[in-house]
């Protein structure tokens, strides 16, 4: 099961630790959902999800600071969990001593923000749902083009990777080179990143290890890029049809989510970085509504249509 530590959520988010003295780096996340306790708070509960990070905001807070110490005492056992990871508090609000104390005895992170609440829980959600995706690694190059993340596969020595780099050369940003990690953070979205250890690297044969960031500036690659995309490279093989018009939609799947698959048989000639500007345009096209190959289509319908009506 994928997991953070409570010591990245600290560092991502810029958030204080109040309770210095527990070690977070052994405490781990592993929900990507959040809860606010107030219903715990205030006695109920069933259904209570401690595994959680738990939010406080200021209503919270607010009935929090109202109760009586003995009934602070029985309320906050119940919601200080061992298997808790952490508490948040927003908009830089103190938690009183008690509630630090129990915390420590049950190794409870408590930690703060100076964000409001609705701010931080969309952050916090956002990226504990990148992190804790579903994972998997393929063996592939990613490149942004015009916005659009196009995931290039195929045989090794298929020319990926130097397809990849003219497309730096020509304005588009570098993702992954030789290996993507793709994240499913939600029904719709795969998310491609690279591995630490092979980040704005590119392998070119001959020549060996490329840095793109040095070498082209750091507007040449980025961290993270949805794929929206897929071309798979084959070698051309003058036995196989291969589409010409596209109006069907072929579809490839990781995780799950389908994603539009273009095979593209290379030859000796054929510049696979136009050709792939060229796909990621078309595809941006149809999002907006227009497809040429249905144009082609009704253009023939209604030249058969006419010659039909002159032959009458």
């Amino acid at each position: 099961m994928s997991s953070v530590s409570v010591s990245e959520l600290i560092d991502k988010l810029k958030l204080v630790n109040l309770t210095s003295d527990i070690n977070v780096e052994d405490i781990k996340i592993n929900q990507p959902d959040i809860n606010r306790p107030a219903l715990q708070l205030a006695g109920f509960l069933e259904h209570f999800e401690t595994g959680r990070v738990q939010i406080i905001g200021f209503v919270e807070y607010t009935y929090m600071n109202k109760l009586d110490e003995s009934v602070k005492k029985e309320r906050y056992e119940h919601v200080l969990c061992d298997d808790t990871p952490c508490y948040v508090f927003c908009r830089d609000l103190q938690p009183d001593e008690l509630f630090l104390e129990i915390a420590r005895a049950h190794n409870v992170a408590v930690l703060m923000s100076h964000k409001s609440t609705s701010n931080l829980m969309a952050e916090i959600i956002r990226w504990l749902n990148v992190k804790l995706a579903p994972c998997i690694s393929v063996h592939g190059v990613l490149v942004d083009v015009y916005g659009e993340g196009v995931l290039i596969t195929g045989e090794s020595g298929i020319g990926k990777s130097e397809a990849a780099l003219e497309l730096v050369k020509r304005g588009h940003r570098l993702v992954s080179d030789d290996v993507v990690e793709i994240r499913k953070v939600s029904d719709d979205t795969l998310i491609g990143t690279a591995p630490d250890i092979t980040r704005h690297l590119i392998e070119l044969r001959g020549i060996g290890i490329v840095d793109v960031k040095m070498l082209f500036g750091v507007s040449s690659v980025r961290e993270t890029q949805s794929i929206d995309l897929v071309i798979r490279l084959e070698e051309w093989d003058k036995d196989k049809d291969y589409d010409r018009i596209g109006l069907e939609e072929e579809y490839t799947e990781y995780l799950g989510n389908k994603v539009v698959c273009h095979s593209i048989p290379i030859r000796p000639g054929r510049n696979l970085a136009i050709i792939t500007e060229s796909a990621a345009v078309n595809f941006r096209q149809k999002k907006m509504g227009y497809n040429a190959a249905q144009e082609l289509y009704s253009r023939f319908q209604n030249s058969l249509k006419t010659r039909e009506e002159e032959e009458d």
